[in-house]
């Protein structure tokens, strides 16, 4: 059985309907691309309502808009996550983008010189795939949270959504990025609060207001987007260096953590008698809830291809060599240091769809734009 006779063909798939598959979807419209978004999410915009409840952006408005449409907020202000998740609800319906929503991708590979996706049931045949996620996909905790004394609660940054979710008693939140840095400060308003682990460092200046926004500006639209790239000496050894380390704490400063009550602790190395250890041999006997802020992994092992590296997918400024037609967009810096950044994330998507539009041969009339008229349905593979 030709197991191409049997999957429904699109000339592109894009993999992942936040940003940047959105922003993706945005330019593969403007070229008359045929295409679909297949985002496992049950609706467009929830990788960002699913995170924790007082999260707002660590970006001015400015920065936070996608091509085509300015994020509608004073630009020197700070959204919320769900005013973010409504906005991709919002660009996705501006732009007619062909967005299947509760679709998990299980497996690509590659069949003669076509792309097979598997999504459950359904099996899709393409010429091009782009994986339109950023590096954090797996969840990351230390094989030693399972020898915790079972009362203890324990949730990963993704899980945790408000104080509600614990129980009385103390709380360790293990990581000093950013995300620990604000969960650890929103705690210690009603639990005795430790924050574990070493700074990673800070940005000098407070991001709000309006002289914030001016910093904001070069920074953020200047210094990450042309400067801090791969095509600069500079750039590349930020490229290695923020591949490997946290990103420094941007809008909570340690200050503001010893000023909320937050007590700092060195890093969380084990477990001794179900408690947590730390690496100066202290154990925290109080602790009835862990927030682990420990990051995630890559994640791309679904991707049944040899495109594999150590830390990331091989790749160049987001294009594989080995598989032509396959292409990543949202990666950690893929091109720039703002490539994993909002703003940063269309102009990578837009040169992966000069390619595509070079490449393929399917292009749709401009009447015929936006509204794929696909003959098959999908079909188990």
């Amino acid at each position: 059985m030709n197991t191409l006779q049997h999957a429904e063909y699109i000339d592109t798939i894009v993999i992942g309907g936040g940003q940047a598959g959105l922003a993706v979807g945005y330019y593969l419209q403007r070229q008359h691309v045929p295409f679909v978004i297949l985002d496992a999410n049950q609706h467009i915009g929830d990788s960002w309502r699913n995170r924790w409840d007082s999260l707002k952006l660590f970006t001015p408005a400015a920065f936070d808009g996608l091509a085509g449409m300015p994020f509608p907020a004073p630009a020197h202000s700070f959204v919320t996550k769900d005013a973010m998740a409504d906005y991709l609800q919002a660009y996705a319906a501006r732009f007619a983008l062909p967005v299947r929503n509760g679709v998990k991708v299980d497996r690509v590979w590659r069949e003669g010189d076509r792309f097979l996706v598997q999504a459950g049931k359904a099996c899709f045949a393409s010429d091009n795939v782009v994986v339109a996620m950023a590096n954090y996909q797996q969840l990351r905790t230390p094989s030693f949270s399972r020898q915790l004394v079972p009362g203890v609660v324990q949730l990963h940054s993704s899980e945790y959504r408000n104080p509600s979710q614990l129980k009385e008693g103390g709380v360790l939140v293990v990581g000093v990025g950013n995300s620990g840095a604000e969960i650890a400060r929103e705690l210690v308003q009603s639990h005795r609060t430790w924050l574990s682990g070493r700074e990673p460092g800070v940005v000098p200046f407070r991001m709000e207001g309006r002289a914030g926004l001016m910093v904001a500006r070069v920074l953020l639209g200047g210094v990450f987007h042309h400067v801090l790239t791969v095509d600069t000496p500079m750039g590349r050894r930020a490229r290695a260096n923020g591949l490997n380390h946290a990103t420094p704490l941007i809008r909570v400063k340690p200050s503001d953590l010893v000023v909320a009550g937050v007590e700092r602790v060195g890093r969380t190395v084990g477990v001794r008698d179900g408690r947590p250890l730390l690496d100066d041999g202290t154990t925290l006997n109080e602790i009835s809830n862990v927030i682990w802020c420990t990051g995630y992994t890559p994640g791309f092992d679904w991707i049944d291809l040899p495109i594999h590296g150590k830390t990331e997918p091989l790749h160049e400024r987001g294009f594989v060599a080995s598989q032509p037609g396959l292409y990543f967009v949202g990666l950690q810096f893929e091109y720039a240091l703002s490539s994993s950044q909002i703003h940063g994330v269309s102009r990578d998507a837009e040169r992966v769809v000069r390619a595509i539009s070079r490449s393929t041969s399917r292009a749709l009339p401009p009447e015929r734009a936006g509204s794929l008229e696909l003959d098959r349905q999908p079909a188990i593979c």
